[in-house]
């Protein structure tokens, strides 16, 4: 049976912050959760702005445009508030933040559309430059290779089949890994969202606001909230808490990313404490929407 997940989407929803000058990397390195420093030529990669309580305040896509120059990709009803809050820290680094959105294209690549821009798929966070723009490898989904295309504004749009409306949004969910939007802001450390399992989280490099949370929740005991694909039979939001059947007075999770299934009913991304995982779930309340836990498409770090 053939993948409907074949194609190409444009990604509107996405935005791009551009981070120039000679500190650029250096000033990132202090800010997020990941190395820029020593980020290679051919790789991206998934990093998090967190709160000095370790809560995440954005996520990005980002990669070395240059030895002088950085690009963030992150969701676009986050973009103005986290590059304001972003700016505040630059002080006497030679640095300089902007919203370079309208500066580029960005399309999501499915299954053949990855094979005819980069001839197969590659590991998560690989990127290269091609003659379409910036590819960036992301983690697959439903079994097909996806990749995010950066390219500048202007060019013709890439050749290939238009995904259906709302495949790339399931697609994401299918990957497991969350894009931070804004009506989650500042609610999860980034291991609840399984960010240091998909390489969004370098323990090994300098300090950053928020790091000390996220070392102590990494090397102090057991993780206790985690996310995970579940299935619902309708309509979920994102931002909808979720309870266990055992206590219908406090929410046990929070539902992360959600879009139409094409089996029908919806997929989501649910970020739940862990010891709720074994019982019946529901979305909204006690006699909400019922919710289905399936399995993730990587393991946990935790569990590697």
């Amino acid at each position: 049976m053939t993948s409907p997940l074949n194609g190409l989407a444009p990604l509107n929803g996405l935005g791009v912050i551009r981070v120039q000058g000679e500190d650029a990397a250096q000033f990132l390195h202090g800010q997020l959760t990941q190395d820029f420093l020593l980020l290679p030529p051919g790789q991206a990669r998934l990093a998090a702005f967190l709160s000095a309580k370790g809560r995440m305040q954005a996520s990005f896509i980002g990669w070395r445009q240059g030895d002088a120059e950085v690009l963030l990709v992150c969701s676009r009803d986050l973009l103005a508030p986290v590059l304001k809050r972003l700016s505040m820290f630059v002080l006497r680094a030679k640095a300089r933040l902007s919203d370079a959105t309208a500066d580029f294209a960005l399309w999501g690549l499915a299954g053949d559309a990855v094979q005819a821009a980069a001839g197969g798929a590659q590991a998560p966070w690989s990127r290269s430059d091609t003659p379409q723009g910036t590819l960036i490898h992301l983690y697959p989904a439903a079994g097909q290779p996806r990749a995010l295309l950066v390219q500048p504004a202007g060019q013709p749009a890439p050749a290939g089949t238009a995904l259906a409306p709302g495949l790339w949004e399931w697609s994401e969910v299918q990957s497991g890994v969350p894009t931070l939007t804004a009506p989650l802001a500042e609610l999860f450390v980034p291991q609840m969202l399984n960010y240091e399992s998909v390489g969004g989280v370098n323990f090994k490099k300098g300090c950053y606001p928020g790091q000390e949370v996220v070392a102590r929740s990494q090397f102090r005991g057991t993780l206790k909230r985690r996310t995970y694909v579940a299935h619902a039979p309708e309509a979920v939001a994102v931002g909808a808490e979720v309870f266990a059947a055992s206590d219908a007075e406090q929410p046990c999770g929070t539902v992360v990313q959600a879009a139409p299934a094409p089996g029908g009913g919806f997929d989501a991304l649910v970020s739940l404490q862990v010891a709720s995982t074994g019982e019946a779930l529901r979305v909204g309340g006690p006699e909400g929407v019922p919710l289905a836990l399936g399995d993730l498409p990587y393991a946990l770090l935790e569990d590697i």
